[in-house]
């Protein structure tokens, strides 16, 4: 089955209140903005699939990985006071992971390539800091702390010069893991 094969079969539906009450819409696609259905998201259920959600409409601000399952408070356990303002589908990937991950901004400084997970950069790799990466293979979350903790970014396979223009106030990560269908 193809990447896009995968995608057709993602699910999520978003309800206005919390505890999956309200009205609610239907998502099988990317969406750049959830109050275009809802006049606001406070809760959603995963059908299947796994989604990137975000606070901000344009896949913008604070992220956060959602796999099948009812999420039904978690929107203010995650922080995101003003609900989901977006969503996008995480396709599963069959196959091997590549990612080159940079010290610095723009693909500079000290680089390193990684095919498994990574739990602590500046343990595991002797950097201070990852500030841009390419992926060449897979889909990654990247995490703001070591062991997979804090803020974390979705990336697929691209450049990614900086992570300033995701709208995120840290830029900053310190551990990656690949997405797999066991995620």
């Amino acid at each position: 089955m193809t990447t896009t094969d995968m995608s057709m079969l993602s699910q999520i539906i978003f309800f206005e209140e919390r505890n999956l009450q309200g009205r609610s819409y239907e998502c099988m696609s990317d969406c750049a903005d959830v109050s275009s259905f809802l006049s606001r998201c406070q809760s959603c259920r995963v059908e299947s699939g796994c989604f990137m959600i975000y606070e901000r409409p344009n896949f913008m601000g604070n992220q956060h990985f959602m796999k099948k399952g009812e999420h039904a408070d978690s929107i203010s356990v995650m922080g995101m006071t003003s609900g989901i303002k977006s969503c996008r589908i995480i396709p599963m990937h069959k196959g091997q992971f590549r990612i080159r991950i940079f010290e610095r901004e723009n693909l500079s400084g000290q680089s390193q390539e990684l095919l498994e997970d990574c739990d602590n950069i500046v343990e595991r790799l002797r950097m201070n800091e990852c500030l841009s990466c390419q992926v060449l293979e897979g889909h990654w979350l990247l995490f703001e702390q070591p062991n997979f903790r804090g803020k974390v970014v979705y990336v697929r396979p691209s450049e990614h010069r900086t992570f300033k223009e995701m709208g995120l106030g840290s830029t900053r990560f310190l551990s990656m893991k690949r997405i797999t269908d066991t995620c």
